[in-house]
């Protein structure tokens, strides 16, 4: 296919040498197949800011750094080039994390290169070697939405150890390739401990996997394993070998209608979004 004009430039620099075709169009993003040498990978191609239907919340952004200090101004006044500057952050983020997460052991794409807003990455391929379904395009037995349950919580288990939480995670960016599930799309992935909504998207997380496989295993619906996760991390206690239960004592007292609230708030905003990723995937 003609190369896209984003694309053109990577050509020229040699850094791809084909694209074969566009693979998905997502909310934040354009995906391609691309050829580079005799490897087939896949192109990222980032959506300039005033074209995504997914914004950079300030609940993802909380607490992230820039280590220039003139581009920490701009970015802080909205300035031109603050907002610039802003939206590689953003961009680089997915980079950062995915290079975080595969050195941590958690099941990602990896990354080779970054470059004018695109992403080269690994091609999440099938059994068959075609472009791996994402998991909400899949039908599972009881005893596959149990498997993939469980590698997916030791997944974000991996996560936690590592200091990222996932922040949007569904059935709409884990990918089901040869080898099990991969998750993607990061570059809201937020820092565990530096981000006070962490606790809340881990929860919403794992409640996303939770109702997905549950409707395929409805015994899963009755665990609570974002709970009992996000105790062991506060606590320090956590590490990839701990042995989860998917059960949690919840303490009673005095509830928090402010926080009921929100939570509903979140929930609505959620289903929103889930919906535009249904209409544009």
């Amino acid at each position: 296919m003609k190369p896209p004009k984003r694309l053109q430039s990577l050509i020229e620099e040699g850094l791809i040498d084909a694209v074969v075709r566009q693979l998905m169009s997502g909310k934040e993003a354009m995906v391609y197949v691309v050829r580079v040498g005799d490897e087939t990978r896949c192109a990222k191609v980032y959506k300039e800011a005033t074209e995504r239907s997914f914004r950079q919340a300030v609940d993802y952004t909380e607490n992230r750094k820039v280590k220039n200090t003139r581009q920490a101004r701009a970015m802080a006044k909205g300035t031109k080039f603050g907002r610039q500057a802003q939206e590689a952050a953003w961009q680089s983020a997915e980079v950062d994390a995915l290079y975080r997460l595969a050195a941590a052991g958690v099941r990602v794409p990896r990354p080779y290169n970054f470059c004018d807003g695109v992403l080269l990455m690994e091609l999440v391929t099938d059994e068959h070697g075609d472009a791996a379904p994402r998991l909400n395009d899949v039908q599972f037995t009881p005893e596959d939405a149990r498997r993939h349950h469980a590698t997916l919580i030791r997944e974000v288990v991996r996560m936690l150890c590592a200091g990222v939480v996932h922040g949007d995670l569904s059935e709409f960016n884990i990918l089901v390739a040869a080898d099990g599930p991969v998750i993607i799309d990061l570059p809201q992935a937020i820092d565990a401990a530096g981000n006070n909504h962490a606790k809340r998207m881990l929860l919403r997380d794992v409640e996303n996997l939770r109702n997905f496989f549950g409707g395929f295993a409805p015994d899963l619906l009755r665990t609570d394993f974002g709970l009992e996760l996000w105790s062991l991390y506060e606590r320090g206690v956590l590490t990839t070998d701990t042995v989860l239960t998917g059960r949690f004592e919840r303490k009673l007292g005095a509830v928090d209608v402010g926080g009921v609230i929100r939570e509903i708030d979140d929930a609505r905003a959620e289903e929103a979004a889930r919906r535009v990723r249904m209409q544009v995937g």
